[in-house]
């Protein structure tokens, strides 16, 4: 794909927003055609979209580390390590095993159904719609992508105009290196999106708050259209007495406060009792100090609030309690410090929306039970946490809870291997993706059964009239299976 049909189909995306919706339903109408031509659906060009998305990603690191820069003032550590290695491990991974995926899945059949052939098909969707978040503009744009692709998918992209620094490297630039006639970028506000969402899709994948999911998932309803909704919640952090603070600091520290709070699975709130409290909080100040330096502000490592909204919405919520670590804020750069908020009510706006920022509040429990009781009155979180020497104490909270995911004694980690899923349950989302969880995603699992066009004297047995020894013979077939797979 040449430079110039790139910046070609650039062009037309962002012609978008001001020659109205007559330009897109054109877009969508190529889409369409393109993938009812079939063409998408070969294993060669699947692996050569995803060769151009690694391409795209190994040419443009600097530029997207620039973007990532303007958005959130992310270092270059942090938009390697979160964003730009990430996704450039789904493509490997996705490429290597492209041709095993997308085998068929043979399955196992029971003696009526001993001679013919049954498995399942891995097939693409159709034309699907991915919409993004602005906290991790490319691995969350960029990933979900991958399995799209992978998957067989026309993909018509909505990187969020919040993120502009990223969303203008993804409009101007990604499209030259994908097949424009099976993949578009559109962009715009809520507005646009809200007349977007009047179109019909084969899927819908949305990243991003509770509220705007249901937007999404009722406008896929009037359609019938599948959706994978990735939310977010306030994902709950028990410490038990039984531990060491400063690791328990170091660690939580470490994940709320990375991109400035703004990730969707990090410890949105820790309960503990007023005695680990006591050597908790000393404990993150201890931790903060070391990570971001006397002067938080001035440390490369933080990263700052994404727009002017979100730091007024912060900077209510500093109110909350009582300050106990931080507090301090500018205006002028979206700075917040890392703050821990102590003597906090479970009534306060604190607690009762998810934070995106870098605070921490802490609420005081007198045992385990009246944890787990705390987490359980609420909805079920993306991802919950547990701090214990003890195995039973961990367990206990995986075992009596419910959540996304979950991490004993470790923070989001586990978003790094991509042989794990990520996705809610309940009010924090549906569906998964990650890996293979991706390709699943997209692909619509499709149950085939293959007979052979004679032996039609075996058929007979099937037909009516249905005398006795037919029933009995029907009932036994069905009821054994055979592990045999042909």
């Amino acid at each position: 794909m040449s430079d110039k049909e790139g910046k070609g189909a650039v062009k037309d995306s962002r012609s978008q927003l001001t020659l109205g919706m007559d330009l897109f339903e054109d877009t969508l109408g190529r889409l369409r055609e393109a993938f009812r031509s079939g063409r998408t659906r070969p294993a060669e060009f699947r692996a050569a979209q995803l060769r151009g998305l690694a391409r795209f990603l190994q040419d443009n690191k600097k530029l997207l580390q620039e973007a990532l820069v303007q958005d959130l003032r992310k270092s270059a550590f942090q938009s390697d390590f979160s964003e730009i290695i990430l996704c450039q491990n789904e493509v490997e991974l996705a490429l290597k095993n492209l041709h095993s995926w997308m085998k068929d899945e043979p399955v196992a059949k029971n003696l009526i159904t001993q001679l013919d052939s049954a498995f399942i098909r891995k097939e693409p969707f159709g034309l699907v719609l991915i919409i993004a978040p602005w906290n991790y503009p490319v691995n969350l744009t960029l990933v979900p992508l991958v399995g799209a692709l992978a998957a067989g998918n026309c993909v018509m992209l909505k990187p969020s105009e919040i993120s502009s620094g990223t969303e203008k490297v993804l409009a101007e630039v990604l499209p030259r290196y994908l097949d424009q006639s099976c993949f578009a970028v559109v962009l715009g506000g809520p507005e646009k999106m809200g007349k977007v969402l009047e179109h019909k899709f084969d899927y819908i994948f949305f990243t991003g708050s509770p509220r705007v999911g249901k937007i999404v998932m009722a406008a896929a309803t009037k359609h019938l259209t599948p959706v994978t909704l990735e939310l977010g919640g306030k994902n709950p952090c028990y410490v038990d007495d039984n531990c060491d603070p400063q690791t328990v600091a170091n660690r939580v520290a470490m994940f709320r406060y990375f991109n400035a709070g703004q990730t969707c699975v990090a410890p949105d709130y820790v309960l503990c009792s007023p005695e680990m409290q006591a050597r908790l909080v000393p404990a993150l100040q201890s931790a903060i100090t070391r990570f971001y330096g006397e002067d938080p502000r001035s440390s490369p490592d933080l990263g700052r609030v994404i727009n002017e909204k979100h730091f007024q919405r912060l900077q209510g919520l500093l109110r909350c309690g009582r300050v106990a670590i931080g507090g301090q804020s500018e205006e002028s750069e979206r700075y917040i410090a890392p703050t821990v908020l102590v003597d906090v009510q479970e009534t306060e706006p604190v607690m009762q929306e998810e934070i995106f920022g870098p605070i921490l509040p802490i609420v005081n429990v007198r045992s385990l039970d009246e944890a787990i009781d705390f987490i359980n009155r609420r909805e079920k979180p993306l991802a919950l946490y547990a701090f214990s020497k003890s195995s039973q104490v961990v367990n206990q909270v995986l075992d009596r809870t419910s959540s996304g995911g979950f991490g004993g004694n470790q923070g989001f980690l586990y978003l790094t291997l991509s042989s794990m899923p990520l996705g809610g349950v309940g009010h924090s989302g549906m569906g998964r993706y990650h890996g293979k969880f991706s390709f699943d995603t997209f692909s619509h699992h499709r149950a085939c059964l293959l007979s052979c066009p004679g032996l039609e004297k075996l058929q007979e047995v099937h037909y009516p009239p249905y005398v006795d020894w037919k029933k009995r013979l029907i009932g036994w077939a069905v009821g054994h299976h055979s592990c045999t797979l042909l």
